[in-house]
């Protein structure tokens, strides 16, 4: 009976992180969409607003689903310290999938040029938008 229990509870949390991979991947999406094309008006005064994407992103920003069991432990943090540890988790899956795509070629950002990039894969000043991003997230994870 509690094989039974256990296996229908395994089936229900992949199904669950199968949604949130998906709604944090469209989501991620959609917030980059906003990040570049307000980007694009800001440096080229380009009034139509084109963003830049990739679809290795969809992914990345997916695997935000795995700050679920991360939201649930610093649920009664306060803002700062919640936003803070997205921020370096977010920092730390940057780096990696930076890392990963470059090797292969495949890396869709490069911040080489930015005062404060981390081997052309993070940028240091982007904390404060990392920051929120993780905040954002915890919302659409804890959604009930």
């Amino acid at each position: 009976m509690n094989r039974n229990i256990l296996i229908a509870n395994t089936n229900f949390m992949k199904k669950h992180f199968i949604t949130d991979f998906i709604i944090c991947g469209f989501c991620g999406w959609c917030m980059e969409c906003l990040w570049t094309g307000i980007d694009a008006i800001r440096k080229r005064k380009d009034k139509t607003l084109l963003y830049r994407t990739s679809v290795w992103m969809f992914p990345i920003y997916g695997m935000a689903a795995c700050l679920n069991p991360i939201c649930s432990k610093l649920k009664n943090r306060c803002t700062l310290v919640r936003g803070g540890v997205y921020a370096v988790l977010i920092f730390l899956a940057e780096y990696f999938f930076g890392i990963f795509l470059k090797r292969h070629g495949a890396c869709p950002w490069d911040y080489s040029k930015a005062k404060y990039n981390y081997k052309g894969v993070i940028r240091l000043d982007y904390a404060p938008a990392w920051f929120l991003a993780g905040l954002f997230f915890e919302k659409v994870l804890t959604r009930e």
